[in-house]
């Protein structure tokens, strides 16, 4: 059972508390996952009344199949509402007032801008005090840092707050549920394991496309881009799930090493030689979003070779991609695997495409391998085939969680095998360090491509140059 607890949320009117964080909490409301006793603190700059927060904090959750008037108003008795600047110490004083005396969680749902500025008046203000009766734990939202030397600051300063068991840094894609399975469907498999490495592995691919644009985070957008926003993170988390070797327990410390290990080994590309093997680009009409500069350079787009260093992926390449007003919603991974035609069929000729098995993150998750096959008829023909898992399909009667929903939970039960560990956070910081040095050196053009399509030509040519293709 969850304890007791007060949820401080800093920036409860922005975006991300709207539309995941106050649905994720919720839901668990509704589904009697919460304990009897908690509130939840908003803290924000906007100037409004209880009432106007509520219906604020309402509108993502209405739109909800699983919606209840009833339960919502249940639930709001649980909020309060503090309206105070970010940089006014005395306002976070205003939050000790409601705060349960037992455990306290605090979360910084805000740009990463205010990050400092929080920390502190929250070491000021006595908040990150742990008390006699229980806890205090604090969840930090990406992008930590913009670079190695502001993330390993940060993380200095959050290291003189806070013990390492009490720092949740997110990245809500370790909450996934077809990321978790990973794990699952690679190591309780005997068929899998045995052949994931470069003996049979040709190369890896990852891609993260968003049909939107930027929408209404301009401003956040704007100056950090698609390498800080979810190359540093989430994609390299997922190439950490694909290179990792197998924990030692089915633990938080051990799949957490396990990550560490396999971010700390990726090969980091030079300053020279960014220009062959990253690939940035702009969608068009980017520079007329919403708080977005005329003259922006930031990227929205990038696609990138990189290798994992250790004996299973030697010579392994991995292509990673990543954009914005791309032309469809997908997150997935392939593992395509080496195509080599048994002596057999060379007379009838194989498939150009053989093997690769794909894991579907979003939307639609699951998971399909394609296969070789013979043809109905006569004569002996061969087809690649898809053989295909959904989560919908096979598990019915059971929903998926919500990543959110995952991870505030697993926050309250102390659990932090899905968040980030520091040694993670400065090495895969270290890798998209030396990229952003390439770029202030003039490495790697900021390519136009139009809004709907599958991003610059030129990160089919990174692909292609190798003598492969994006699935």
């Amino acid at each position: 059972m969850i304890p007791p607890f007060s949820l401080v949320i800093f920036g409860a009117t922005g975006d991300l508390t709207q539309k995941k964080l106050i649905p994720s909490l919720f839901k668990l409301f509704l589904d009697k996952k919460l304990p009897s006793e908690f509130v939840i603190i908003g803290f924000s700059r906007r100037p409004i009344a209880k009432e106007e927060f509520y219906i604020l904090i309402q509108s993502v959750i209405k739109r909800k199949k699983s919606y209840n008037e009833v339960i919502w108003r249940e639930f709001t008795k649980h909020v309060v509402y503090i309206q105070g600047e970010f940089e006014n110490r005395e306002a976070y004083g205003k939050i000790k007032e409601y705060l349960n005396k037992a455990n306290t969680m605090l979360y910084l749902a805000t740009p990463p801008k205010y990050y400092e500025t929080i920390l502190d008046n929250i070491a000021a203000s006595g908040l990150a005090q742990k008390t006699q009766k229980g806890w205090t734990r604090i969840l930090i939202e990406k992008p930590f840092g913009k670079d190695l030397q502001t993330a390993v600051m940060l993380d200095s300063k959050l290291d003189t707050l806070f013990k390492e068991e009490q720092i949740y840094r997110i990245d809500h894609y370790l909450g996934k549920e077809t990321v978790q399975n990973i794990i699952a469907f690679r190591f309780a498999n005997g068929i899998f394991d045995p052949v994931w490495n470069n003996n049979y592995l040709d190369h890896v691919q990852i891609t993260l496309s968003e049909k939107e644009g930027v929408e209404n985070r301009g401003a956040f957008y704007d100056g950090v881009g698609a390498l800080r926003d979810v190359t540093q993170n989430h994609l390299m988390q997922l190439v950490a799930m694909i290179a990792m070797e197998s924990p030692r327990s089915f633990s938080s410390q051990g799949v957490r090493e396990a990550r560490s290990k396999a971010i700390s080994v990726v090969r980091c590309i030079s300053e020279d030689e960014v220009s062959n093997n990253v690939v940035r680009g702009q969608y068009e009409g980017y520079k007329t979003e919403k708080n977005v500069s005329a003259n922006s350079q930031t990227e929205t787009f990038v696609a990138l070779k990189l290798f994992v260093d250790t004996e299973r992926f030697k010579r392994v390449p991995f292509y990673i991609r990543s954009g914005k007003g791309m032309k469809e919603d997908v997150v997935e991974i392939s593992l395509v695997f080496k195509q080599v035609c048994h002596i057999l069929f060379k007379e009838v000729g194989c498939p150009e495409e053989g093997n690769i098995l794909t894991m579907r993150i979003q939307p639609n998750e699951g998971i399909r391998l394609i296969f070789i096959a013979k043809e109905p008829g006569h004569e002996m023909k061969l087809s690649a085939i898809n053989m295909a898992f959904t989560y919908e399909s096979e598990f019915k009667s059971k929903e998926v969680v919500d990543a959110y929903e995952r991870v505030l939970e697993d926050a309250f039960m102390g659990d932090q095998m899905l968040f980030n560990r520091s040694d993670e956070l400065v090495s895969s910081w270290r890798f998209i360090t030396e990229i952003l040095k390439g770029w202030e050196k003039g490495q790697s053009k900021l390519l136009i491509y139009p809004k709907g399509s599958a991003g610059p030509k030129e990160a089919d040519d990174l692909i292609k140059r190798d003598r492969r293709k994006w699935v």
